[in-house]
């Protein structure tokens, strides 16, 4: 058998309920606009209950004293958050807090300071790590310049000494009359023929 019950009483039986327990409420389905009244209920008017007079007015008087007691707890919970509001403003609470933020301002801008030389330090080393590194490779690329110009310079010299030795054979019109006849007492023959290993192999009889 199932009990109807209120809402009211169907929290306050699921607050004191255990854990494993399972409360069911009992729901009675609502009715359609089209359903017809119920036979229990035709020509039923509903009046409204009766009002006591006297409960009426202890309601009225406990309603205003309870509204009284809000009113007063609501001022004074404003008193503090306003007293307290003030006092971080202007009073004691403000000067420690502004204390508190200027030293923490000293601080940071020793920090700030202490990181600032830090990091002029490290800039600077690089700086002068990069002007070495770049004088280094300045200095090697003048050398190897040097170098270079001083084997160009050698091996011109050889080629003048070179040429300056050819020249010594050179026919010139002073010595044109002898080497004429230099070659005509020494005759050679340019018409041979050589192996893979270069040796001449044959030679052709000068006419």
């Amino acid at each position: 058998m199932f009990q109807i019950i209120s809402g009211r009483t169907v929290q306050t039986a699921r607050l004191l309920a255990p854990r494993s327990s399972v409360v069911v409420e009992a729901l009675r389905g609502r009715k359609s606009r089209t359903d017809p009244v119920a036979k229990s209920k035709e020509g039923r008017l509903k009046v409204p209950p009766p009002v006591d007079p006297v409960e009426m007015v202890v309601l009225k008087e406990r309603y205003a004293e309870y509204q009284l007691i809000m009113k007063a707890l609501r001022l004074e919970f404003k008193e503090e958050v306003l007293r307290r509001k003030y006092e971080e403003e202007t009073g004691s609470l403000a000067e420690e807090r502004m204390r508190q933020e200027a030293e923490e301002h000293r601080a940071l801008m020793a920090w700030n300071d202490q990181e600032n030389l830090r990091l002029l330090k490290a800039r600077l080393l690089r700086i002068q790590k990069e002007e070495e590194e770049a004088q280094l490779k300045k200095t090697e690329a003048i050398i190897q310049l040097e170098q270079k110009q001083n084997v160009l310079i050698k091996q011109k010299e050889q080629e003048i000494l070179q040429l300056q030795e050819e020249a010594k054979h050179f026919i010139t019109l002073e010595n044109l009359d002898q080497r004429i006849e230099e070659a005509l007492d020494n005759p050679k023959n340019y018409n041979f023929a050589i192996d893979k290993e270069g040796r001449v192999v044959k030679h052709t009889v000068l006419k």
